[in-house]
Parts: structure tokens; sequence; C-alpha cells
């Protein structure tokens, strides 16, 4: 009966103990938050407080801009694109290694088989007189080990993987977010440019009939042949412009193509110079922005890895427990092997622990706790860049909005002198010198304007990026539960 009682007594305490975690309790690292975005109760911008309802679609954020060629060249970037192939496979690698470290938590076992012809020494010490110098061994074997996790060593390490294969989820996301978010700015910049095409032609053929104009003047002897010069290079200096901006929309669809999973060889867009609507973009009270950023989530688990790690470093310090046993058969002719008189059978703990190591354990604690420092800065200052970044585009989508009242008034005035020095140089009463500059300051307005109007839609584009993209902490958790390989 004692005997029984010291069994059940010895039993109870090692599930005690196997219960103990020597990591330190987890707590999220603080950052400064501020109650409300610096820049947005100042002026009426682009944006709203966002509603529960008025959350960016997580699947389709860039359909607030209402261009079905750009939902078209997203759907192909997910389909397609080679960087965010690499990402996903990196997640299923961080997959594969929790898997992996999990089944640590399990009992491993193996068998084994051997048959071999062996023969020993004459001359081996103590052999006995009547030992063969020539014989036969076949073995079979099974054996089941288990390492009782007493100070939570392995139960930290699954926590620690677990961890980081979550921040590759969480990697995942972000590199989705930011590819889409390329993808948008470089389909807006591309539209820019196709509206900056278009008005330099309609400004090239505007400059070709003053040219024609002043020639029929000079013809007349009523102007000189300084006003041809004038108007010549009026209209070759717009056609060189063309040619550049033709450049660089070429070059932005080169972009595009290889953020679709294309070749740029045989990848074409066509002109269209349809305006894109600036949309309205709902951001929310700055605290929520830990939870709607996929690197805020991704650094967190990762300082959350880093702080298990202390625990696994701290279990080096205690004796490590394994169960063992193995059972088969063994004998020296192959003949009825599996027979009860050839039966082996073995069972029992074993207890390993370090006595001296050269400082070797409390450098490693002393690592885990440097690596954990390390995570939550990285942590924090993850959090602070978003908090830029939404700063930056809302004060970018504020003063760009006023800058294009100003301007768009620069250029009706500037249209409205040109209209007049036009008018005024076929009545003979300016030289072309005034037509001239006229048509300068009227075409750098107008491009200013497209300018204007394409910065902000790439202000709006970054500023959804920098709020998540409707991305969600939530989604993170249920793309995890969906995974069979995290249950």
């Amino acid at each position: 009966m004692k005997r029984r009682l010291n069994v059940v007594l010895a039993g109870a305490v090692t599930m005690v103990l196997a219960g103990c975690s020597l990591a330190p309790a987890y707590k999220v690292p603080d950052a400064p938050v501020a109650n409300q975005y610096k820049e947005q109760p100042q002026s009426q911008g682009p944006w709203v407080l966002a509603q529960p309802s008025d959350q960016l679609a997580r699947d389709g954020w860039w359909k607030v801009y209402g261009d079905s060629q750009l939902d078209d060249l997203q759907q192909r970037l997910l389909a397609h694109n080679a960087d965010l192939e690499a990402a996903l496979a990196h997640f299923e690698q961080s997959q594969a290694f929790y898997r992996q470290t999990r089944a640590n938590l399990s009992p491993q076992v193996s068998v084994s088989g051997n048959a071999q012809r062996d023969r020993e020494s004459d001359t081996k010490p103590l052999r006995g007189a009547t030992s063969p110098a020539w014989y036969n061994s076949f073995t079979a074997v099974g054996e089941i080990d288990y390492e009782v996790d007493l100070w939570g060593r392995v139960r930290n390490e699954v926590a620690a993987s677990k961890d980081q294969a979550i921040a590759a989820a969480a990697d995942l996301a972000s590199a989705q977010l930011s590819l889409q978010a390329q993808l948008a700015d470089s389909y807006i910049v591309l539209r820019g440019l196709d509206q900056q095409l278009d008005l330099l032609k309609q400004s090239t053929d505007a400059f070709a009939k003053a040219l024609q104009l002043t020639q029929t003047l000079h013809q007349g002897g009523i102007v000189s042949g300084l006003d041809v010069a004038r108007a010549q290079t009026q209209l070759s200096s717009v056609k060189s412009q063309w040619s550049q901006t033709q450049a660089q929309r070429e070059l932005v669809e080169h972009a595009i193509a290889v953020l679709v999973g294309e070749s740029p060889s045989t990848f074409t867009i066509a002109s269209n110079t349809k305006t894109i609507v600036l949309p309205t973009v709902p951001t929310t009270v700055p605290s929520t922005l830990l939870q709607r950023r996929p690197d805020i989530a991704a650094a967190e688990r990762r300082t959350a890895a880093s702080n298990a790690q202390i625990g696994v470093a701290r279990a080096a310090y205690f004796p490590s427990l394994s169960l063992g046993v193995q059972g088969g058969y063994q004998s020296d002719v192959y003949g009825g092997l599996l027979s009860t008189p050839n039966r082996i059978w073995a069972f029992g703990p074993n207890i390993l622990m370090d006595i001296f190591d050269g400082g070797r354990r409390k450098a490693q604690v002393a690592a885990a706790k440097a690596a954990t420092e390390e995570a939550g800065a990285k942590y924090r200052g993850v959090v602070l860049n978003a908090f830029q970044q939404v700063e930056d585009n809302l004060v970018q989508l504020d003063r760009l909005g006023n800058a294009r009242v100003d301007q768009k008034d620069a250029s009706d005035a500037a249209q409205h002198s040109l209209d007049l020095a036009m008018d005024r140089y076929k009545q003979g009463a300016v030289g072309y010198l005034d037509v001239v500059q006229a048509q300068t300051t009227a075409l750098d307005a107008q491009r200013s304007l497209l300018d204007l109007d394409t910065r902000q839609l790439r202000s709006s584009v970054q500023l959804i990026r920098a709020l998540g993209g409707g991305w969600s902490t939530d989604a993170l958790a249920n793309a995890w539960k969906k995974r069979p390989e995290a249950k």
C-alpha cells in the first residue's frame, strides 16, 4: 500500500512540475499612442472619422477608386506576383517548423532491425574458453521515448515557434498590402502621365497652329522671322516634353508588368485619360492602428516569441527527465527469432543535468533577454513609424488639397492670359514674345495642376496603406484558425 502511495505521489509531483514554465509573464511593450491624429481635426480633408460600417474592405480596398482595370490588375497581382509567392512560401516554411517543434510534445516511437555476422578477437580480454569466435546476431526492437517537460522547455519552444509562424502570417499580409499599394500607386502615376500626354498633345496642336499663324504673318511682311523662330522653339519644346513624358509612362508600365507577373516585352496598358476621383478614406483613432497594421502584429508576435525563448534558456539550469521503453527480440539464429525465449525489454527513466558548463547557460539566458529587449524596441519603432506614415499622408492630403485650389485659380488665370495674348497678337498690339511667355505659363500651370491631382491620389493610397488597408488582427486570427496545420 505504501509503495502504491509513493508511486501516486511521484506521479502527481511530476504532473505539477510538467505544468511549470520559466518564461517571464509576457506583456506587450509600451508604445506612445496619442488620443487623436494631429492633422485630422484641423481641416476638412478627404477622410472621415470611421464608424464600424465604414472600414475599408480587406479584400478590395482599392475599389474605392472605382476603376475596373485597377481591380483586374490587383487580381492578377494576387495570382502571379513573384514576391508574393516567395512570401507565401516563407509563411509555409514557418508553419512546417511549428509542426516540427510541436511534435516534440508527443512520444517518439521508432523500430529497428539488425542482422549481422560477428567475429571476436582471439585475444579479447576475459573471453570465455567456450565463447565462439564466429557467431550471428539478429535483432528486432521497438522503442518509445518521451521527454517529461518538467520546466516548460518544450512548451516554450512550441509557443515561440507558433508566435513566429503567426508573425510570418502577418508578414505575408504586410507584403501583400505593400505590393497592392505599390501597384495602385503605379497605376495612378500611369493615369496621371496619360493626362499629361493628352495635355501635351493638345498643346502641340495649339502651338503648331500658332506657328502656322506666325509663318503666314511673316510671309505677309507683318512680323519678323524672330516670331517664327520663337513659335518654332515653343513647338519643338512641347514635342520634347511629350517624348520625355512618354518615356516615363513606358517605365511605369514596365514596373506594373513585373508586379502582375507579366513580361514587360508583351505587356501593354491602353491610354486612359478618365479622371480618378479622390476617394474618402475612413480613419479611426490612433489606438486602433495597433490592430490594423500587419507589420505591427508581426513585430508584437516576435517579441512574444523572444520572451518564450527566455523560458527555454532558463530550463537548461534544471535536469531533464525522459522516459524510455524498449522491447523486441534477439537471437543468434534467424529462424524462430520472434519466439518467447528470444524476448528482450528495458524500461526506466533517464535524468540528465549539466553541473559545470563554463557559463554557457548564463550566457544563453542573457542572450535571450537581450533578444527580447531588441524585439520590444523594434516593436516600438514599427508603431512610431506607422503613426508617422499616417500623419505624413494626412498632412499631405490636406496641404495638397489647399495647393490644388490655388493652382486651379492660377491655371484658369494663365489660360485667360494666353487667350488675351493671342487675340492681341493677331491684332498686332503685342509681340510674339508675350504669346510665348503666356504659352509657357499656361502649360506649366496646367501640368502642375495635373501633377497635384496625381500626388493627392498617391497620398490617399499611402494613407490607406498606413491605416492597414482594411486588415485587422481578427483577420490574422481567422486565417490561422482556418489552416489545418495550426490546430
